[in-house]
């Protein structure tokens, strides 16, 4: 990790989504959150990942990105996620980055990257957080 990670935010406590579709938060600092997701298990029937799991990916690491921003005593919940799908995925790891756009008292608005293991873009996404106490 860039930074250490705040007590109050555990990122072993992935969701159990997120468990299943093998995302892990690798690394974050106060302008990036970088998360990883197979592409084998999440492949939609003709062998490509499958863009549902890509938007649970980009909502993880962008909801991650808003939480540590966010601060203690306060949860991000996403309100809009836009994603263009740009090169087709088969194999390996993908790698998601959440750099924000935005953070307000009530919003944060987070563009995220999802890249191939070639470097290659796959995707696009813009996510918006809604910030609350909890």
């Amino acid at each position: 990790m860039t930074a250490d990670r705040p007590a109050w935010l555990d990122a072993g406590q992935m969701s159990p989504l997120d468990d299943k579709l093998g995302i892990r938060i690798t690394d974050h600092d106060p302008d990036h959150v970088v998360a990883t997701m197979p592409v084998e298990g999440n492949q939609q029937p003709f062998g490509l990942l499958h863009g549902g799991a890509t938007c649970s990916l980009v909502e993880t690491v962008g909801s991650w990105a808003a939480a540590l921003g966010a601060g203690p005593g306060r949860q991000a919940v996403g309100v809009e996620l836009n994603v263009s799908y740009l090169r087709a995925a088969t194999e390996g790891v993908v790698t998601a980055v959440a750099t924000p756009v935005r953070r307000g008292r009530t919003l944060a608005t987070f563009t995220i990257e999802v890249t191939d293991e070639q470097g290659r873009v796959t995707a696009t996404a813009r996510l918006t957080c809604m910030l609350l106490a909890t």
